[in-house]
């Protein structure tokens, strides 16, 4: 019939043929069908700095970045990312140089991986890992290479033989998220030594996810890769607001790097959302600039609510990884008698109330997270209380 396609090819990109709707779609779904308290996907319930969203008010009033600001954003931010770099980490950039303002650390991240790939490149990267992560290595024609984190006294952590066994004469670059999402490991400055010396005796790229720079707990402490010997020229350091600030509705996030790695970057960034959150930049510039009071009470914060889930976790009957850093807990479902992820995670709403995310998602090796679910505590203090609650009723009696 005229006007109907052809089915010996299907419509989407083989590339992302794997890909379908993510299962965050799935769960908040399930959340708004039953009711159910939605500690699935990782936004907060409540708004960052009133002083912050005041900012932005302020801008759009003065029509500051109303129309298209400029391509690498607005200078007031770039020079607050330097600044921020400079003074939380001892870190030199220039901001006309070696700063790009992006839609969120999502978009960062994509222009990152379509700029520097090359098809067939591999990427080595952890997992667990953020789900944007292989699409983006998808859509570059890429191949991701997972280096499983895993179990060990509480925590998981990376083996670094393991990670230096992945690497081949295809790797073109690592793909580095600390602090971890799904699993709330920080890498230590023992286990970011041996990836540095890594990358310079192998000649590679490396990208870092850094967007959780500002939660670490428990004496934990964030070190940017790019401050480790050999490593400024090759790193390409990515973070955002949305997880800093509250204002994860805002999408405006950065790209740190050498002037090639940023001219490179922007190449690719400039034909996707080609500029974006004008007036945000503006108000982000003056988050940045708080005084450190605003990150010890946020970190503490967390700090706090994270103890407050854990608890009830425990108390339910789960095997819980406290985080060193992050908003989420991951638990292990097998002291309860379950096994597999999905299945519990579909079956919790009805059955205590609450929605968690299966972290076989994040897995090549599905087998390898198929019991490990999800929660996220950046949630209002009488909502966790409440699926604590909720928890407990369900699995503890």
């Amino acid at each position: 019939m005229a006007g109907m396609t052809s089915s010996a090819r299907p419509l989407l990109n083989r590339r992302l043929a794997e890909f379908g709707t993510t299962i965050f779609a799935e769960m908040s779904a399930l959340a708004l069908s039953t009711g159910a308290i939605n500690l699935g996907q990782g936004f907060p319930d409540t708004d960052g700095p009133r002083e912050i969203r005041e900012a932005a008010v302020r801008a759009l009033r003065e029509g500051r970045g109303n129309q298209y600001p400029p391509g690498p954003g607005v200078p007031e931010l770039r020079t607050a990312v330097t600044e921020h770099q400079r003074r939380r980490y001892g870190l030199s950039y220039d901001p006309d140089t070696e700063v790009l303002v992006t839609a969120g650390a999502t978009e960062a991240i994509a222009a990152t991986l379509l700029a520097l790939l090359e098809p067939g490149d591999e990427v080595v990267a952890f997992e667990p890992y953020y789900d944007s992560y292989a699409a983006c290595i998808a859509m570059a024609g890429g191949t991701r290479v997972p280096v499983t984190l895993r179990p060990h006294e509480g925590a998981f952590r990376l083996d670094l033989d393991e990670l230096r066994d992945a690497v081949t004469d295809s790797t073109r670059l690592l793909l580095i998220n600390t602090p971890h999402n799904p699993t709330g490991t920080v890498l230590s400055r023992e286990e970011l030594t041996e990836i540095a010396r890594l990358a310079v005796e192998r000649d590679l790229l490396v990208v870092t996810d850094e967007v959780y720079e500002h939660l670490v707990f428990d004496g934990a402490e964030h070190l940017p890769l790019a401050s480790f010997p050999g490593m400024r020229e090759r790193t390409v350091s990515i973070s955002s607001a949305g997880k800093t600030f509250s204002f994860t509705g805002w999408k405006v996030g950065w790209v740190t790097a050498a002037p090639g790695l940023v001219t490179a970057v922007r190449s690719a960034k400039q034909y996707l959302t080609y500029v974006a959150s004008g007036p945000f930049q503006y108000a982000v510039a003056e988050a940045l600039a708080l005084p450190d009071a605003y990150f010890d009470a946020f970190r503490a914060d967390m700090l706090a609510k994270r103890d407050l889930l854990a608890a009830g976790l425990e108390e339910a009957g789960f095997g819980v990884f406290r985080p060193a850093g992050t908003y989420f807990v991951t638990t292990d479902i097998r002291p309860l008698g379950e096994s597999d992820g999905f299945a519990f995670c579909r079956a919790l709403p009805e059955r205590a109330g609450v929605v968690a995310i299966p972290n076989a998602v994040f897995y090549d090796h599905r087998e390898e997270g198929a019991p490990f679910v999800r929660f996220a505590f950046c949630k209002r203090t009488e909502v966790l209380t409440d699926a604590a609650e909720r928890l407990r009723k369900a699995f503890a009696g």
